[in-house]
């Protein structure tokens, strides 16, 4: 969908021409800030692309992972927004979550606080039920909670994020009503469910490709079937249009040297391309569609403004 690749000849002539001042970045580690607990999709997405992004920005580059956890992700974003401009703190950047929490609660961080570095994951969602709970398509999933409204638990990463717009846009389409039930983190909602101790949960495709066994997945949020789950039916097959899903990508704090945002962009685009990342990404189902500085801010404008209106029409208590 984003074509970056057109865009690597003007980088690397960029690059040539700020060439003595890049020759000493990185000097020095750069820490890479995960707004969310290990193990869930952001997390693993951020730990398969660090060893590339130190290849491709060379000069013995060093990133460490710094998982910060809490309030939906805001915890982290919020800590990279007030980081020095200086590419030495970089983090993770989920949407349409980070934009949302500039909308359900007040936040010290705007669109114009970060440099858009790349999105890299567009990872549909989906919605599990538990083993427990005999559901095992949409059909069922929206008859139970129409029968009895409320009385199914659905678990989630997070309020305000990307599953928690998903089931408000399910429960829109479907006209049903589900008890919410939000976690720190996807892997506690996924464990949850797989405990019984929730009776569905609405995750991504990347979350629980490697546990189908033991959960039902009722369906894929997006308008084809997944290559990570190609025995499972869309949520279109099942006749209900729901489509939604996470992007995952990587911000720096506004204001960064010029020069350094080139070196960190070509770093990201170079890292995108290469064979050996894209098969890990794959192998831990990460759908990757990358897009690439200014592509990757145009993309939050425009979900900032549709989950702008979703807010706006919608009751989130």
């Amino acid at each position: 969908m984003f074509n970056y690749k057109k865009k690597v000849a003007l980088m690397g002539a960029l690059l040539f021409a700020s060439g003595a001042a890049l020759a000493d970045y990185p000097e020095k580690p750069i820490t890479l800030i995960v707004g969310f607990s290990a193990g869930g999709g952001t997390d693993v997405m951020a730990r398969n692309i660090a060893p590339y992004i130190e290849k491709y920005l060379g000069n013995d580059a060093s990133i460490v992972v710094k998982n910060v956890p809490g309030a939906s992700g805001q915890i982290g974003i919020t800590e990279v927004a007030h980081s020095d401009p200086d590419g030495y703190t970089i983090g993770t950047y989920n949407l349409p979550g980070m934009m949302a929490r500039t909308l359900d609660r007040e936040a010290k961080y705007s669109v114009d606080s970060f440099t858009y570095l790349a999105n890299i994951v567009s990872d549909p969602n989906v919605i599990v039920t538990s083993k427990k709970s005999g559901i095992t398509n949409a059909n069922e999933f929206i008859e139970a909670a129409k029968k009895a409204p409320k009385s199914i638990t659905v678990g989630m990463s997070s309020l305000g994020g990307d599953d928690h717009l998903g089931l408000t846009k399910f429960q829109n389409i479907t006209d049903t009503e589900y008890t919410i039930i939000p976690f720190k983190g996807s892997s506690g909602a996924r464990t949850a469910v797989m405990g019984g101790h929730v009776a569905a949960a609405v995750l991504n495709i990347s979350e629980v490709a490697a546990f189908k066994d033991e959960l039902n997945v009722i369906g894929v949020a997006q308008a084809k079937r997944s290559e990570f789950a190609p025995d499972v039916e869309t949520f279109k097959e099942q006749g209900v249009e729901f489509f939604n899903g996470a992007l995952r990508g990587f911000v720096a704090p506004a204001g960064l040297p010029k020069e350094v945002e080139l070196k960190l962009l070509e770093a990201f685009n170079r890292a995108a391309n290469d064979p050996e990342l894209l098969a890990k990404m794959k192998a831990t189902a990460n759908p990757v569609e990358a897009s690439i500085g200014s592509d990757f801010k145009q993309l939050n404008d425009e979900l900032y403004k549709l989950a702008k209106q979703v807010w706006e029409t919608t009751p989130w208590k």
